[in-house]
């Protein structure tokens, strides 16, 4: 077939491992990521995609396709769109009002040298999507998903993974990092001296079989925010994580890596 083009144009939308409801959902688009297709199902109801932003693949609903041109593809690529800060805003896109989520991609930037194809308007906050910000912005942003819920392959503060979590928080700051804890362990620099280790570094936990499983965001000395249960704030020592509740070991520390530049 020939090659097709979309973007997401309702608040969020499920990526799932089959074209199936049923099926495990693997991630997540947010409004205005913009992705390719690559295949169809056999009904035709659903459409095997890579996401433009971290190339993931997952299968979407063709009803929450939106199809685009080669051209606004290559725009979407090239442009340094605005990113969404506000926890939850509304916009006005083609006359109807549609609610969104932080993270969101939002067509609006210093060059217009586009022209418009779609009727815009955002009151909202947001900065510039490729703009690198500091520490202290990734720890104000990590704050705003505190007590969202764990959802597997979720990117939002309604429901949220903690390599997602993560993800989010240095997109929303400028960085690029993939979608999962192991592929985000290989990222940035190792902290070899864990007593060194700063807020804004990505802290990296392993499993029964020494196997990377979880991720969080070191806020400052001592503690780390994590999506657990849902995006709580932890005490992290050399061992890993001790639930501030409980005083419990609940993950086993594997490395720090600083992602910031």
């Amino acid at each position: 077939m020939n090659k097709e083009y979309g973007i997401c144009r309702v608040s969020l939308a499920p990526m799932r491992s089959l074209p199936d409801h049923s099926s495990e959902q693997v991630s997540q688009l947010l409004f205005g990521e913009h992705y390719t297709v690559e295949e169809f199902s056999a009904d035709g109801a659903w459409l095997k995609i890579i996401a433009g932003y971290d190339k993931y693949e997952g299968w979407i609903q063709k009803k929450q396709h939106h199809l685009i041109t080669v051209e606004y593809f290559e725009q979407l690529v090239n442009s340094d769109y605005k990113i969404c800060t506000d926890v939850f805003s509304s916009i006005l896109f083609n006359k109807n009002r549609l609610n969104i989520l932080i993270g969101s991609i939002l067509p609006i930037t210093v060059n217009e040298i586009f022209k418009m194809e779609e009727q815009f308007a955002f009151n909202g906050e947001s900065k510039s999507l490729n703009q690198r910000m500091d520490s202290e912005f990734v720890r104000q942003i990590s704050l705003k998903y505190l007590n969202a819920p764990y959802l597997w392959g979720g990117k939002s503060p309604f429901g949220i993974d903690c390599s997602g979590f993560t993800q989010m928080v240095f997109r929303i700051s400028g960085y690029l990092i993939p979608r999962e804890s192991t592929q985000q362990a290989e990222h940035g620099e190792l902290v070899k001296d864990e007593a060194k280790a700063k807020c804004g570094n990505l802290a990296f936990f392993t499993d029964d079989q020494n196997k990377i499983d979880h991720v969080g965001i070191i806020l400052s000395d001592g503690i780390i925010i994590h999506a657990s249960g849902y995006v709580r704030i932890d005490k992290l020592t050399d061992e890993g994580i001790i639930n501030s509740e409980t005083g419990a070991l609940t993950h086993r520390m594997h490395s720090i890596r600083s992602i910031l530049t």
